[in-house]
């Protein structure tokens, strides 16, 4: 079974035969199994060159690109394998459809801000005070079916979020004083952990969108720009409940990240190494974690719900059933 492969070594990436080697200052190296990486995720200062890339592109490994302090910068992205002329045509003829568009979008704000409810529900019964978030989030769900047009939609999930946040004082164990997202750059500890995590979310809906025959580029939620595949930010809203901000508790929560882990710049805070090798431990462990599908009748991981998040989209876009997005059952 393919898994991802992180990289915090220094060094230099090469293709030695039929692995990937990385080779440290000293002399010392690693050989990758290039047969069972999904995706690379390069946090330390590597040098490589295009055979390197030429060789991960062959083999369809997209690999992931993180700065010195842990901010994601970009990707790797292979030359598509899986194409289809017709659904790229339908998934840009929904985007240039503002009834179509809508649409889509308003499914990927409705099931995220169910699993945000979720999340509040769980701690809420277990007394947590969020009584009153839970009918405020509730007052503004109820809103999202009258949009009129994707930049009101965005204005809803803005002001549910706002909310949502504001709740994590009361869920979070520890002494945090956080009640807003900052991302560039993040200003304190729980802002830097949301934007690593959520990093690794995006990262990851962009590799399973790799394996489908969707283009990455062409959104519907938040707009097509340059230098970014948006798609993923679609994707990703829908999976942050369940997968990101559930780690960023757990973490928080049991101490396995505690302010210890992070470093103050000059107008940011950024996680030290080893404090992110323990959050991409967790957060491949959370991937891996499976349960029970209602429609297949068979355990399916978090990783493989993203998969399955693509093949909805696809459906809907060549109109062989309506898309609704993944909303937490259990």
């Amino acid at each position: 079974m393919s898994e991802s492969f992180y990289l915090f070594s220094n060094g230099e990436l090469r293709r030695k035969d039929n692995v990937l080697r990385i080779t440290a200052p000293d002399g010392n190296f690693k050989d990758i199994k290039v047969n069972m990486t999904r995706d690379l995720y390069l946090f330390g200062e590597v040098s490589l060159n295009t055979k390197t890339l030429n060789y991960a592109g062959q083999l369809s490994i997209p690999i992931h690109i993180f700065n010195y302090y842990g901010f994601y910068t970009g990707s790797f992205y292979p030359k598509e394998t899986n194409v289809s002329g017709k659904l790229l045509i339908e998934q840009v003829r929904h985007y240039m459809d503002d009834l179509r568009r809508l649409e889509i979008a308003k499914s990927f704000v409705e099931a995220a801000s169910y699993n945000i409810s979720r999340n509040i529900r769980y701690y809420y019964e277990r007394g947590r005070e969020l009584e009153s978030a839970i009918k405020e989030i509730k007052t503004l769900r109820n809103k999202i079916q009258y949009a009129e047009d994707v930049n009101s939609l965005m204005g809803i999930e803005g002001s549910i979020r706002k909310v949502y946040y504001e709740c994590w004082e009361k869920i979070i164990n520890q002494e945090i004083d956080f009640t807003k997202r900052v991302k560039r750059p993040p200003d304190n500890m729980i802002n830097t952990l949301i934007s690593f995590v959520n990093s690794l979310i995006y990262t990851s809906c962009l590799s399973e969108i790799y394996s489908t025959q969707l283009n990455p580029t062409v959104s519907f939620l938040h707009s097509p720009g340059n230098r970014r595949f948006s798609l993923c930010l679609d994707i990703s809203e829908v999976f942050k409940p369940l997968i990101g901000d559930r780690l960023v508790f757990s973490l928080l929560n049991k101490n396995i990240i505690t302010e210890k882990d992070f470093e103050k710049g000059s107008n940011y805070y950024y996680l030290k190494e080893s404090g992110r090798k323990r959050i991409l431990k967790d957060y491949d462990e959370s991937l891996s974690r499976t349960i029970k599908h209602k429609s297949l009748g068979r355990n399916v991981s978090y990783r493989h719900l993203i998969r399955l998040e693509c093949y909805k989209l696809i459906k809907h876009l060549m109109g062989d059933q309506k898309y609704e997005g993944f909303k937490i059952w259990w």
